[in-house]
């Protein structure tokens, strides 16, 4: 079916009262149905490929996801790469917990780095609100370590 034909096809059936139109020559079927203003035309010729014609896709709206809230205090952050310690030995008491105060220049924690032990210093004074890791766990380098209010 030329592309004429199937042009006044598609407007005659936008225009009228018509929801569906399907003809059949010899060269295939020609369906074409109106969903929301605008036709869907598809084709299928002998060799039973499908042509299908249809108005533009709306995508709908996006979904917001909601973001956690940022964490509030100053971080204390990891000045390198290696292995987080709350404590100087596996069975000791941990430089501090959550409620701890800490003054600046006091050793909140201990990170493993080369088999070499760096003790690492609170750079604010205030109380300590969240431990945000585990001893034992890997830390990178900027990773918040605690937070301090």
């Amino acid at each position: 079916m030329d592309l004429r034909k199937l042009k006044t096809l598609i407007d005659l059936v936008s225009e009228s009262n018509v929801s569906e139109l399907e003809i059949t020559e010899a060269e295939g079927t020609v369906r074409i149905v109106k969903a929301s203003n605008a036709p869907l035309v598809a084709q299928a010729p002998v060799a039973s490929a499908a042509v299908a014609l249809a108005a533009p896709v709306v995508a709908p709206a996006p979904i917001e996801i909601p973001r956690p809230a940022e964490p509030v205090g100053h971080a204390v952050k990891s000045p390198m790469v290696g292995t987080f310690y709350r404590s100087a030995s596996p069975g000791a008491k941990a430089f501090i917990e959550v409620g701890s105060a800490v003054k600046e220049g006091e050793t909140v924690c201990i990170i493993e780095a080369m088999k070499i032990l760096n003790e690492i210093e609170a750079d604010k004074s205030g109380t300590i609100t969240k431990v945000l890791c585990e001893s034992g766990q890997a830390v990178e380098y900027g990773q918040p370590l605690f937070l301090i209010e």
